[in-house]
Parts: C-alpha cells; structure tokens; sequence
C-alpha cells in the first residue's frame, strides 16, 4: 500500500522534467488522431484513443495519468465538438488516466509475474500483460460500465430505464470490444516502452519495474 501511494508522489515529479511533458503532449495529439479511426458498428463502437492515455500512465503514472486524460477530454472537444461540454465527463476522463497509471507505471515498486517455461527453462516476465489485462477491465467496469451509464442516464443520453437493465444492454458491447483492446494493449504497451528507453538511451529495464 506503502508503494501504491508512493507512486503518486513520484509520478508528480514527474512534471518536472520537461521529457515528461513533450512526450504527453506528444501522445494527446495522437489521442485525438486514433479518434478518426473509431470504427464504429451497429453493435458496438470500438475506440483506440484510450491507447495514448495507457501509454501516457504507463510511463509517467497516476498523477501525470489524470491530467492527460483532462487534457485529451477537453482538446478533443475542441477539436471534434458535439454537443454540449460538460465538465463532469472531462473528470471521468481524468479518472480514466488515473486507472492506467495506477497499473501500468513501470517505475511502481511490485513484485514480477514470471512464467517457467517447463521445457526450455527459460523465462517470461508476463507483469505488464497482467496489469494491462486490470487496466482495460477496470477501465470497461468502472468508467463505462457503471460511471458513464450513470451520467448518460441522468443526461438523457441513453433510454429511461432501469440502472441495472442499462449496464445488462451495454455489456454486450463493452466484452466485444475487450477482445479488440487487450491484444491491442499487449502489442503496444511492451512496443512504447522498448522505443522510449532506445531513444532516450535509458539502460534497460524490466516491463514491469
């Protein structure tokens, strides 16, 4: 628990290096770009912004998390505006962040998954595919499962009806989508931080911290 808020403070400091701050930016605009590949079908919509943002807590963690995903909420409304703002939504965005960096941060202090391989003896180190795994689930249970089917009621997005009727007709949608976003997150994830430590010649380290 020590190491969980630990996190939050080192992640703060994070905001100091200005490394931190350009390749944030960096990955809000690439936020705002996957926006236009949303595919969108009649059963479900399937959205990669949410891959910036996992990048972003990743790296950077909680704090750096929350803000970046304030930031994408409010310029993405800038630069695709529907309808009105509300800055509630832009809070459960940041919530949004908050949830990567608190699972994916590289530089949290845990202990590593490692599977034997029986055969070779060889060994794998599956911590970020376990924590991205946690990630998107907290991310579909929490965010748009319970919190937006909540906020779209109340806004009069989504049908008056019951809370839990609404989040049983969501379901469906949001489990289509997991089996597109979990191995997106696998291929991605280890990608970014292998790229990130080789440009900024960082020694290497470990994918869970």
């Amino acid at each position: 628990m020590k190491s969980f808020f630990k996190s939050f403070v080192k992640s703060a400091q994070e905001v100091k290096n200005v490394r931190c701050l350009c390749v944030t930016g960096l990955f809000i605009a690439v936020s705002m770009v996957l926006e236009f590949f949303s595919i969108d079908l009649s059963f479900a919509k399937i959205n990669f912004a949410f891959l910036a943002i996992a990048v972003i807590g990743m790296l950077y963690g909680p704090t750096v998390g929350f803000f970046a995903g304030l930031a994408c909420d409010v310029v993405g409304y800038i630069v695709h505006p529907t309808g009105a703002f509300l800055p509630v939504y832009t809070l459960v965005a940041g919530l949004q962040g908050l949830i990567y960096g608190c699972c994916l941060y590289v530089k949290n202090d845990s202990h590593s998954l490692i599977v034997k391989n029986n055969l070779s003896g060889g060994e794998t180190d599956i911590t970020l595919y376990f924590r991205a795994v946690i990630a998107r689930l907290l991310d579909v249970l929490v965010i748009n499962l319970l919190i937006n089917t909540r906020l779209n009621m109340h806004y009069g997005f989504i049908p008056d009806e019951a809370y839990g009727t609404a989040i049983v007709s969501r379901l469906a949608k949001n489990v289509i989508e997991l089996t597109a976003d979990i191995p997106l997150l696998f291929i991605l994830l280890p990608a970014a931080l292998m790229a990130y430590n080789r440009v900024f010649r960082q020694k290497s380290s470990p994918v869970h911290s």
